[in-house]
């Protein structure tokens, strides 16, 4: 199974938003455009998304489909790719510390991604997890709040919390030697 996770720097509520967000799919999902909802109100159990996705001149109608949902927390696709089969698609959001951590799994059901399903296609899986989740952190991200600065005794802007001055204030100089 293609496993892959991503600590995205901001609280599981925020990511949720973006995934719970149909409109934005298309921006964090690898391959889709022209996203649009098919079926109910999307993440509830059953709504689906319809979407195309481009590999240089052909484009696929594919669809997307809410199996399984716990708000804020789980969300269970199934991704239907015409003649290529459906695959499940789990993203799991754990809290971690004030961030996210984000856990994508994926494996083919049917159809001749099942039937072709290899190291291979787990590889290309890995890379296109890879790439989905960079961009859902990259979106999450830009939407959070940064973290506030507070200068140093040097007046070099450092996190406020601290966590920049640790080794350095424990060493006595900025470089962490004494």
């Amino acid at each position: 199974m293609a496993v892959r996770h991503r600590l995205i720097k901001v609280s599981p509520r925020a990511v949720w938003d973006v995934l719970a967000d149909g409109s934005r799919y298309g921006e964090w999902v690898v391959g889709t455009s022209d996203t649009e909802p098919v079926r109910g109100q999307w993440p509830q159990v059953g709504s689906a998304l319809a979407y195309e996705i481009r590999v240089g001149p052909v484009r696929l109608g594919n669809e997307t489909v809410v199996r399984s949902c716990e708000e804020g927390s789980a969300l269970g696709l199934e991704a239907r790719a015409g003649v290529l089969g459906t695959a499940r698609i789990s993203l799991e959001l754990r809290p971690w510390g004030r961030y996210c951590l984000v856990i994508a799994d994926e494996h083919p059901l049917q159809g001749l991604g099942g039937k072709l399903h290899n190291v291979g296609a787990e590889a290309l899986i890995q890379l296109r997890h890879r790439a989905m989740l960079a961009r859902l952190a990259r979106l999450c991200e830009a939407q959070g709040a940064p973290e506030p600065q507070a200068p140093d005794e040097a007046g070099t802007q450092r996190p406020a919390s601290g966590r920049g001055l640790r080794g350095a204030a424990a060493h006595g100089s900025a470089d962490g030697h004494a």
